[in-house]
């Protein structure tokens, strides 16, 4: 799933495509994929509706109209494309915005797991699902005072909690590996059990590892692309993630792969105490 450097990545490479275009056309082909409103009615809402700008919240693309806001969570295997007005549908392509430039721009999906809101521009940070959502990684309040006050009454696995997106938005399973090796500290370690200094290293690894890897644009593993030819080479920074079995790049112990919270997980049992 894209986590927050991919989806930044993604708004980088749709801005200048369909920044400043109007939506003269929708096409809503696999109804589900539209959580908010019902999708005949989220269609005729979004015609004629001018892009104004892109932004992210957490995992959420957050595209800014003149009078709703677009989101859309790209899930699993959630992308984009672009084809010219009138050109078959592939099999994944489940809707279909219609550009005053004559261009066809389209959501792929394989699993069809995505999801779409058009809430009203006045107050959607207050409302579901973004109002939900805990402090940026980039955020000047996200330090460790603000993460113990979140953590320290918790009796999950801090691997666990770190996936929570009302705690931090936009960490998921690749980048919390990285920041728990970086951090020193064991996965299935109690949140409870995590000190104020460590709750420090936490968010000074978070910083650290999401903004290298938005600069990189991101990681690109399995299918990930952000955009059609464009691809994260953050994989290749990666120092735990994925490599159960190799020697661990700082003391050569043999990394461990396991599974917490059913989410696979790799750490060094020597370094990470």
């Amino acid at each position: 799933m894209p986590e927050k450097p991919e989806v930044m990545t993604v708004v980088k490479a749709l801005s200048p495509r369909i920044k400043s275009k109007t939506i003269t056309g929708c096409n809503v082909r696999w109804d589900n994929i539209i959580a908010k409103p019902e999708s005949s009615t989220f269609s005729k809402k979004i015609i004629g509706e001018k892009i104004e700008d892109l932004d992210t919240r957490g995992k959420f693309i957050v595209i800014k109209l003149t009078n709703y806001v677009l989101l859309i969570h790209l899930r699993m295997e959630g992308k984009f494309t672009f084809r010219k007005v009138g050109e078959e549908f592939e099999k994944h392509e489940h809707v279909e915005f219609i550009l005053d430039n004559e261009l066809s721009w389209r959501y792929r999906d394989v699993r069809k797991f995505g999801k779409m809101y058009l809430l009203d521009k006045d107050n959607y940070l207050d409302v579901l699902p973004l109002c939900e959502l805990g402090k940026e990684f980039y955020d000047d309040e996200l330090d460790g005072k603000y993460l113990y006050s979140k953590i320290h009454n918790k009796g999950l696995p801090i691997k666990t909690v770190l996936l929570d997106q009302s705690i931090i938005a936009g960490i998921g399973n690749i980048y919390d590996d990285e920041i728990l090796f970086l951090s020193k500290i064991k996965p299935m370690r109690k949140a409870s059990t995590i000190t104020h200094k460590e709750c420090d290293n936490i968010c000074f690894y978070t910083k650290k590892v999401l903004g290298e890897a938005e600069k990189m644009g991101g990681t690109t593993i399995r299918s990930f692309t952000s955009e059609e030819g464009v691809h994260g080479l953050f994989q290749n920074k990666l120092l735990v993630h994925g490599k159960g079995g190799s020697k661990c790049p700082v003391c050569g112990n043999i990394l461990i792969k396991t599974k917490i919270g059913g989410r696979g997980t790799h750490y060094c049992s020597r370094c990470q105490k």
